[in-house]
């Protein structure tokens, strides 16, 4: 096994990784980024990004590669394909174990990111990113004059429906019950908007298509009863999950898992922070994902300095 030591370890090697990285280093910090998978993060799987300052339109993979050159040029190690043993973040250095190596640190940043719930129908994996998207905000655009689906019943669904109805021609929703979780004033929103339809007391059984998404199998949950209904896009809405499993627990959470952070990115453990969708945020996009990074490096790289001014 391997032993490596850094002053600043990046776990997860999205925007918010990379941008965490890039200002470490930048910080004249010696900085790791470690992924259990190939860098890039969610972006890499979007067919296409408009909505990143600087670049009218490109494709996800793309972007997530001029950011991991961007981090190259300043030095940043990379070690891609780590599956994770075990993370101590309370002790001093901290500790990651995956089965190839040993990472100390005496600074974490964590940006792990966080996972969409999924339906679990046929078809939803073949078609992500043809069809099949958990980000409005993202790919609403490329529906225009189109007709979607959202399914869900929480604010995120019922808001990002209304959303959606700025683009496409037709927005359906669809509930699996016979009335709405989201708040009362968004309720009463959604039910204004002439472009968007609920389907109640139905699920989703089975997305179809060739090449992209044109159809939808759905079930009414009460009678049983199985239609088809055509549509150019899904969008479930069912809830996101962080990806903490590793590190679960060591550091202040809210009810759904996400960390709670500091305005620096700090959490409750000094010299750990947790940037991008795993912390619990307003907003997870692309550019805010990058700026957490940037915060918290800035903090962490401040918060070494302390280190070796007690030292002195």
């Amino acid at each position: 096994m391997q032993n490596y030591e850094f002053e600043t370890v990046i776990l997860g090697g999205g925007p918010a990784g990379f941008s965490a990285g890039l200002y470490a280093s930048r910080g004249a910090v010696s900085a790791a980024i470690v992924d259990v998978s190939m860098l890039g993060g969610q972006p890499s799987n979007y067919l296409e990004l408009e909505n990143y300052p600087g670049f009218c339109k490109i494709g996800g993979f793309e972007l997530m590669e001029k950011f991991e050159e961007h981090a190259d040029m300043f030095g940043v190690q990379k070690f891609p394909m780590q599956e994770i043993v075990s993370v101590d973040l309370l002790s001093n250095p901290k500790v990651i174990t995956t089965k190839e190596a040993e990472f100390k640190a005496k600074t974490v940043i964590l940006a792990t990111g966080a996972k969409p719930m999924k339906l679990g129908v046929s078809g939803e994996e073949e078609f992500i990113g043809r069809g099949v998207s958990y980000c409005a905000v993202c790919d609403a655009a490329f529906y225009k004059d189109k007709v979607v689906a959202v399914v869900g019943g929480g604010n995120s669904a019922v808001e990002e429906a209304v959303y959606l109805t700025k683009f496409a021609s037709k927005v359906y929703l669809i509930h699996r019950r016979n009335e709405l979780r989201a708040d009362k004033i968004i309720q009463q929103r959604a039910f204004k908007t002439e472009k968007l339809q609920i389907i109640w007391d139905t699920v989703v059984t089975e997305i179809k298509g060739d090449n992209l998404v044109n159809s939808l199998s759905l079930k009414n949950v009460k009678t049983g009863d199985v239609t088809d209904l055509s549509v150019d896009g899904i969008f479930p809405y069912i809830g996101i999950t962080p990806n903490v499993e590793s590190f679960n627990g060591q550091v202040s959470q809210d009810k759904s898992g996400f960390i709670l952070v500091d305005e620096t990115m700090k959490t409750s453990i000094d010299g750990v922070y947790a940037v991008g969708d795993v912390r619990k945020t307003p907003l997870r996009q692309v550019i805010t994902a990058a700026s957490d990074g940037a915060v918290a490096a800035v903090y962490a790289v401040k918060y070494l300095e302390t280190l070796k001014e007690i030292t002195v």
